[in-house]
């Protein structure tokens, strides 16, 4: 198959797929379309809300649907990077053998990732980064494609710690989950309140999704728009010459060029799923919120003021 016939068949896969998640995720759909993103992309999700807004039977729905291995790590106080990435035991032959842990999997669900101290959730950036994670001196391949999709409760909330800027850094998206509108809660409590069951089909295959990134990755992009996508995310900097004066007033950090890469690569993507062979404006846009929000740092005054800072990369546009 050529890759531009590649690229049709997958607008209508990427539908059929999110008819399949639909049957039981209710609503959300901003949510899920930002985390399919991520994954064609080739990129982790960082997802933020409060307990019980089914985050995790979410990324077990879609793991399902996408044909791929999955796993679920529980983030505690007391969790240990080995019970991340495995360890070596010594075996009956007396020879040291490894072990390993949820991390080798397709996605990674890492819940609650900000109720363990920093020690443990840095056990987590080689994976992220390198697809490859070092135990006792060797390293060892994760499988592919790979995907961390992480839940995490707000900071407010008692018992975290908040993550470092440099492993917030990694996640592609970071993306926010609201309460379900009153319709929305209704269907949820009717379809969970039964004993009926939903069969989940798959629609990829771990190869096929790997096959669509690389098609993806290829796409061709007008050099105006990434020049659009960079000077966006220079506005973000305060030290910037580039910077509006309202960034200059309201953030203390801007998003660094991780931040760039993403947005075109998103873009790529978003434009694949509507049925375009290449990205505009627009298409960045459209992913901005998701890739910038959780790279930038608001100031005390932006605080006081209350401005929210989707808001202010809104203002961005």
């Amino acid at each position: 198959m050529s890759e531009i016939s590649l690229l049709e068949n997958f607008v209508e896969k990427h539908k059929s797929l999110k008819k399949e998640i639909s049957k039981v995720i209710v609503g959300q759909e901003k949510v899920i379309d930002q985390i399919l993103l991520s994954v064609f992309s080739g990129g982790h999700s960082l997802l933020i809300g409060v307990p019980g807004l089914a985050k995790t039977l979410m990324v077990n729905t879609i793991s399902k649907a996408l044909g791929l291995d999955f796993k679920r790590i529980q983030f505690t106080p007391d969790l240990m990077p080995s019970d991340i990435l495995g360890s070596e035991i010594l075996n009956e032959k007396r020879e040291f053998q490894f072990i390993k842990g949820p991390v080798f999997t397709n996605i990674l669900l890492a819940d609650e990732i900000n109720r363990t101290p920093p020690k443990t959730q840095a056990a987590l950036l080689e994976a992220m980064q390198e697809r490859s994670v070092t135990v006792a001196g060797h390293r060892y391949q994760l499988d592919s494609p790979y995907f961390v999709l992480a839940t995490q409760n707000p900071i407010e909330q008692e018992g975290t710690y908040p993550l470092p800027e440099a492993q917030l850094d990694r996640f592609m998206f970071a993306i926010n989950l609201e309460y379900p509108s009153f319709e929305e809660e209704v269907n949820v409590v009717k379809n969970t309140t039964t004993d009926k069951q939903y069969e989940i089909n798959s629609l990829f295959t771990a190869g096929g999704i790997s096959q669509i990134q690389q098609v993806i990755r290829k796409m061709p992009v007008a050099d105006n728009v990434i020049e659009y996508a960079v000077k966006l995310v220079g506005k973000t900097r305060p030290n910037s010459a580039v910077a509006p004066d309202f960034v200059k007033n309201y953030l203390d950090w801007g998003a660094g060029p991780r931040a760039s890469q993403n947005l075109i690569l998103a873009a790529k993507t978003h434009a694949a799923v509507n049925g375009k062979f290449s990205p505009d404006k627009e298409n960045v846009q459209a992913v901005a919120v998701g890739i910038l929000r959780h790279r930038i740092i608001k100031n005390y005054k932006a605080e006081a003021e209350g401005l929210t800072v989707e808001n202010l990369i809104k203002e961005l546009f």
